[in-house]
């Protein structure tokens, strides 16, 4: 008996390929397809290599926090919400893995609203990805999903790795074409933006600024499936590994787009613009074979977000934070529970995306501002911890090198909230506010008291956030 549940435990055992495999497979999804259009439409070359320039840096202190957390406090699992319990208390930790896991569920969401408007190009029924018929197909993939990923976490985290690879050929492919048939002239000639009228370049820059924050969502993968690593210190050799391989891939699709087609062109294509690229290299093929890519990226992508999401709710029970029933795990080690709740969440969303007038374009910002608060207090928590010199005894001379890197990473992230718009921030809280209750739930199974101290006043501004949400929502003062 104990040999077998020893040598479980050792399948269960993450390699840093692994690790690496997850981080890309949760950031490269649907995002990357759509740059050459996204950037087309907002600026010329000059305007992208800035955008890329601050979002890339941003964005990789972040991936530097992660990898300094995760060797400073490597008893700490699932970090997105772990760090803001440790950092900030049981109600702020609570409404981090929250945050997170509604984030997950509604990226999820959004993938299959984007399969199915793909193939509505060659279904009607399908339309935008939104109709009643799409969304009944949908669905039974979406449970078609559920019960693979119950067979095993190891197994689903295997699929995952494959599936990678197989999204990144034709990334890959599209980079080398696109070099090869790189154009100078044309690249120089349309430098400062072509013929288009961006406005100023602040404004150029702003407006790309908010298309990175979509496709950077997924820079913890290896941070929250920490407890699984054969090797503590692989998480973060994974985030940053990963998080460079990907930044590289975005700047590349972006920039070599630019040498093919002028910027007013490639914001006439339609989505996925990648496609549209290619096809104006090689011919018809080119936008099929990269259509194709798009499906086996963002099948990838859910599958790594929902072993995300259902790793948050379980762990965040297993540390008494959620209902104790979250933290329910099937013979094959698979968190059964909170896997069917994230699943149910997913399947609700895909039911109100019928009412949605862009279905697509309403997930994915939603999705991304439900992550900011999380991906904030992850920042903030590192900057305490090097404030206060925990942990620094041993090596002093890290603490001012990590110091600046959490101030920057803690200022990026206001930013990114910033950018994301108050209404987001309002349906955001439409979440945040009714969630409460499974903290509600959660501390009285343990006879604890709700709430303690400063938690009390956030729990108000979250509930009259949701009011204001829901009142927003009825009058039309906000649309989705």
């Amino acid at each position: 008996m104990s040999s077998g549940s020893s040598q479980q435990s050792s399948e269960q055992r993450f390699s840093l390929a692994t690790l690496t495999a997850m981080v890309v497979g949760s950031m490269v999804g649907a995002g990357v397809f759509s740059l050459p259009r996204n950037f087309g439409t907002a600026t010329g070359p000059f305007g992208a290599l800035i955008a890329w320039s601050i979002a890339g840096g941003g964005m990789l202190t972040l991936a530097f926090v992660f990898q300094t957390l995760s060797r400073r406090k490597p008893d700490i699992d699932a970090g997105v919400y772990a760090y803001a319990k440790v950092g900030f208390g049981d109600y702020l930790g609570f409404l981090s893995a929250l945050g997170y896991w509604a984030s997950a569920c509604v990226g999820n969401t959004s993938y299959w609203v984007l399969i199915k408007s793909t193939l509505g190009a060659f279904v009607p029924a399908f339309g935008d990805g939104n109709t009643l018929t799409a969304v009944a197909v949908s669905s039974v993939a979406l449970w078609g999903f559920h019960f693979l990923i119950l067979r095993g976490v190891k197994e689903a985290a295997f699929i995952n790795q494959i599936v990678t690879w197989a999204k990144i050929i034709p990334l890959v492919l599209f980079v080398i074409v696109a070099a090869v048939s790189f154009d100078a002239g044309l690249f120089t000639a349309n430098f400062m933006g072509g013929e288009g009228s961006y406005g100023s370049l602040v404004s150029q820059v702003r407006a790309t600024m908010l298309v990175t924050v979509f496709v950077f969502l997924g820079v913890e993968g290896a941070s929250v499936y920490s407890r699984f690593a054969r090797d503590r210190n692989d998480v973060g050799r994974a985030t940053v590994l990963g998080f460079i391989g990907v930044l590289i891939l975005f700047v590349l699709v972006t920039l070599l787009s630019y040498g093919i087609m002028a910027p007013q062109n490639l914001a006439a294509l339609r989505q996925p613009s990648v496609g549209g690229v290619l096809e104006a290299i090689v011919g018809p093929w080119g936008a099929v074979f990269i259509g194709l890519g798009l499906v086996v990226s963002v099948l990838g992508a859910y599958l790594s977000w929902t072993l995300l999401a259902a790793e948050v709710l379980f762990t965040a029970a297993k540390t008494h934070d959620m209902p104790a029933a979250l933290a329910t795990e099937n013979e094959n080690g698979v968190p059964s529970t909170a896997l069917l709740l994230s699943t149910s969440l997913v399947q609700i969303f895909l039911i109100v995306t019928m009412f949605s007038q862009d279905a697509f374009l309403f997930a994915l910002k939603l999705c991304s501002a439900l992550s900011l608060v999380p991906y904030l207090l992850v920042a903030a928590y590192a900057l305490k911890l090097v404030r206060s010199g925990e942990t620094y005894d041993v090596d002093p001379q890290d603490k001012s090198k990590d110091l600046i890197i959490a101030a920057i990473a803690t200022l990026y992230t206001i930013f990114m909230i910033y950018a994301g718009g108050l209404k987001f921030l309002l349906l955001s809280f439409v979440i945040y506010g009714p969630g409460t209750v499974l903290f509600f739930r959660a501390r009285r199974e343990r006879n604890q008291p709700v709430f303690v101290g400063a938690e009390t006043p956030l729990f108000v501004i979250s509930i009259i956030g949701a009011i204001v949400g829901v009142v927003g929502l009825a009058t039309g003062l906000i649309t989705i």
